[in-house]
């Protein structure tokens, strides 16, 4: 009860902000329900003054909900189906990855960046954007401001992504009778699901090509993403190690180790094993809208818990970061793709 009591208006007031910010991310797919809820909670933190009843509720949103929805994001996640058809753009997906987070830990050391906002838009440019800045903030204790920082970066380049790569596809002579080579560029190159989904749409529409494209640009995403359970297990275990030496001796891994990955990965298993038995993947689906619903709810949350003024003092160190990974990533797929004859 006492949880309730403290808890419900933050957590009502993330909710009716996440509402409108979901209704327009459908209506805007490249921007997303996201970005709509950072921006909608930065600029109700101008307006509202008094918010000493809303802040508990909206902590809890911004870090516990945040942890549901990518527990919920397993269920989306057929393990079988991603190996089998993704395992093409597995050393697109490894070398792209790897290029992004090398790229980041240069530049946090050339630019001297914060190490968190480094972690940050370097994992949400290699994975899979969004879904993985909410999976890696838990885990290397970022605040809301280094979250809406990443997610603001990540968003300016997928937009950019969206709209000039099909263009550029057509430049660079992929195939307009396949959507395989398109799909599997725009499934490695481009940061977030809604700007893959939109790139791959406009190439399927431009060649007539029905869902070829989007299909291929899906399945290579969701292989992406599997590549969040990894990466945030090292950054635990750094995060141990480093918690260690400060403290001069053992730190309590139930404190810092990130538990909901391993929910993550058991709601994938249960996915996995449903469908392998027969079950519809679509009972599923729901479980996957709640886990967007989830994530527009916490960033509303983050948006509301960021200083917008100081965030736009942060210069353009961060802008710089994320045009070099998103650009070392576009490079190092397209010369992937010719080194496996895919274009």
């Amino acid at each position: 009860m006492n949880f309730i009591k403290t808890n419900w208006k933050g957590i009502l007031f993330c909710l009716a902000v996440a509402v409108p910010a979901a209704i327009l991310g459908k209506l805007f797919p490249v921007i997303g329900g996201p970005v709509f809820g950072i921006l909608f909670g930065m600029i109700l933190a101008l307006v509202i003054k008094n918010r000493d009843s809303l802040d508990k509720g909206v902590s809890f949103t911004s870090k516990k909900i945040l942890q549901y929805a990518v527990i919920l994001l397993g269920f989306g996640m057929n393990l079988k189906v991603v190996m089998q058809t993704g395992k093409q753009s597995l050393p697109i997906i490894i070398c792209t990855i790897t290029t992004s987070l090398v790229i980041a830990y240069v530049l946090h050391k050339v630019l001297r960046m914060q190490g968190k906002i480094s972690t940050l838009i370097g994992v949400g440019s290699s994975i899979c954007g969004g879904s993985a800045i909410a999976a890696t903030a838990p885990v290397i204790d970022a605040d809301e401001e280094e979250v809406a920082q990443a997610i603001s970066v990540i968003f300016l380049f997928n937009i950019l992504a969206a709209l000039l790569f099909p263009a550029l596809g057509n430049v660079l002579g992929f195939s307009a009778e396949s959507g395989e080579a398109f799909g599997i560029f725009a499934g490695t190159a481009v940061n977030d699901t809604s700007s893959v989904t939109a790139a791959a749409s406009t190439w399927d529409s431009m060649n007539n090509l029905g869902s070829q494209t989007l299909d291929k640009a899906v399945t290579v995403k969701l292989t992406r993403t599997l590549a969040i359970i990894p990466i945030t297990l090292v950054l635990a275990f750094f995060r141990i190690r480093k918690a260690e030496n400060a403290e001069g001796g053992k730190v309590s891994i139930k404190k810092v180790f990130p538990f909901f990955i391993l929910f993550f990965i058991a709601a994938s298993l249960i996915t996995t094993i449903a469908v392998s038995l027969g079950v519809s993947a679509d009972v599923f689906s729901p479980l996957k809208s709640l886990s967007k619903f989830f994530i527009i709810m916490a960033m509303s949350a983050i948006g509301f818990n960021t200083n917008i003024v100081k965030l736009l003092k942060s210069g353009l160190k961060p802008v710089i970061l994320g045009f070099s990974c998103w650009i070392g990533i576009t490079c190092v797929t397209l010369i992937m793709q010719n080194l496996l004859h895919i274009i």
